[in-house]
């Protein structure tokens, strides 16, 4: 009782925390995506005793995720804002092109430093932190193309879309569950799960479109492949991080989150989702753009 207890109080906090920052504002959105990236970057690097351990490599690393957060985010503001005036503009683009060469300039920084270390496995350290930032930070910076297209509500729909897959595979693959999904990876993932997930996820569909149409005006049939792809994705997202565990023989990710591990085991799902999701409404503008 006393783990349940811790469980569902973390969980509670965790669910609390996300939706207060994404439905705030655009600048606490951007804060999430800090948090998000900073905290994974960090836990990615407690993973693997392959990691150096040195403070200016961490330090580095956590820069570089800041940097492409500010590089992103930025850009995308200057497209959002693209009626308004040039001047208006300007801090936003002053802002990408800063990003993007500091960025830039924390790649050149990141080889030097690895080349002064005189370290016995410099590959094998610069491809953690070029993979973190890749896997971690460039996900969770793309989450403001989904808070533009559709605003704080979609956002919140595909965090509950990926609480409801996960939940649904849980319960549906617990009771049901005969077929393997991906033995090698995931010995307990089963189809019935799979499938149990993105039903869930079908069916809060309507309840998003009808109950609240103001906040989501595609057609549905827009949200029902959302829906679809936030199973898909998610599922593979979770058995990246699953493959990633086992060739590294830890359990969790980390212990930040009392009863449910670290965070890269809960945001698993949400970093292959969020690429997904950017190439969905990129599909979409430009399907509107050619039929307009």
């Amino acid at each position: 009782m006393k783990d349940l207890f811790r469980r569902s109080l973390t969980g509670i906090i965790y669910v609390v925390v996300i939706v207060a920052l994404v439905s705030i504002s655009r600048m606490s959105l951007m804060l999430l995506q800090l948090l998000l990236i900073c905290a994974g970057l960090l836990e990615f690097r407690r993973l693997s005793t392959l990691t150096p351990r040195g403070w200016l490599i961490t330090v580095a690393d956590l820069l570089g995720g800041i940097l492409m957060l500010c590089a992103v985010d930025s850009f995308l503001g200057v497209f959002h804002l693209h009626d308004f005036s040039t001047a208006e503009m300007m801090p936003l683009l002053a802002m990408t092109i800063f990003g993007a060469s500091m960025f830039l300039v924390y790649i050149i920084a990141r080889l030097l430093l690895e080349l002064y270390r005189g370290d016995e496995r410099p590959i094998s350290s610069l491809a953690h932190s070029f993979l973190g930032q890749l896997y971690i930070a460039l996900p969770v910076s793309l989450m403001m193309v989904v808070y533009d297209f559709g605003g704080a509500p979609l956002v919140l729909a595909m965090f509950i879309m990926i609480w409801l897959n996960d939940t649904g595979a849980y319960c549906v693959g617990s009771l049901f569950g005969r077929h393997r999904l991906f033995e090698r990876v995931s010995p307990k993932k089963s189809w019935e799960g799979f499938f149990g997930g993105m039903a869930f996820g079908l069916l809060s569909v309507p309840v998003f479109k009808y109950c609240f149409p103001d906040s989501f005006s595609e057609p549905i049939w827009w949200y029902l492949a959302m829906a679809v792809i936030v199973s898909i994705f998610g599922t593979w997202g979770d058995l990246v991080e699953s493959m990633m565990k086992r060739a590294l023989h830890v359990k969790d990710s980390g212990n930040i989150l009392p009863g449910h591990g670290g965070l890269l085991d809960r945001i698993d799902s949400l970093l292959l989702v969020l690429p997904a999701m950017t190439l969905f409404i990129a599909l979409t503008y430009i399907v509107t753009l050619s039929l307009s």
